[in-house]
């Protein structure tokens, strides 16, 4: 299954890759990096890293210690995108998760943003292949507005099995910084609960 994805994702690294006409401007890759630092109480640290490669319609990506713990995932999708006043962009994916999870899955990227409003999300349905309990629906959303072009704050919402939790859907707050082209969050989930879960995430691209 892997290995047919990672086949799948090479033709469209090819694909992207593939010299421009000469009528056309080259488009270049863009690149990104991401750590997020989950402190959680009463169980398992972690980081989860994440790397994106994108090429005009082509988007690759791959993540660890997102779906479970000890388990990676490599992701194909296709970049939309439009607007002006209102711009979205949408990017479907398929994906393939191994490790403690094995299996396919489906996904999406996605954002719509309004002057200094942006709403932003990410999902993917995994089908696990060894037990029906795999099969979930992660997901992680974002609302927030830029009262500076340097600082945002907002809502956040996810779903995940990474660690065990008492609500399927967490709900938090965040607040964000950048400079030149590195992204820093701070995420509070569960702020009403004794112990909330703390996420530190700092994404660079290039």
């Amino acid at each position: 299954m892997v290995r047919a994805l990672a086949s799948m994702m090479l033709a469209a690294a090819v694909l992207g890759a593939s010299p421009a006409s000469a009528q056309t401007e080259a488009v270049e890759w863009s690149f990104a990096a991401a750590a997020y630092i989950y402190l959680v109480p009463d169980d398992r640290n972690y980081a989860q890293p994440t790397v994106t490669a994108d090429r005009d319609w082509l988007h690759l990506e791959a993540r660890f210690n997102y779906e479970d713990l000890d388990t990676g995932s490599v992701w194909a999708g296709y970049n939309f995108g439009g607007g002006s006043t209102v711009a979205w962009e949408l990017t479907p994916m398929l994906g393939g998760v191994f490790g403690n999870v094995a299996a396919m899955a489906p996904g999406y990227k996605g954002s719509v943003s309004w002057k200094r409003l942006e709403f932003s999300s990410e999902g993917e349905y995994v089908f696990g292949d060894r037990d029906e309990d795999e099969r979930f629906f992660y997901n992680w959303s974002e609302l927030a507005v830029a009262p500076l072009d340097w600082w945002r704050i907002g809502m956040v919402t996810q779903r995940t099995r990474a660690y065990a939790a008492d609500r399927d859907t967490q709900r938090g707050l965040l607040v964000g910084f950048t400079f030149k082209n590195v992204d820093s969050t701070l995420y509070l989930f569960n702020p009403d609960d004794s112990e909330p879960i703390t996420v530190v995430a700092v994404t660079v691209g290039f």
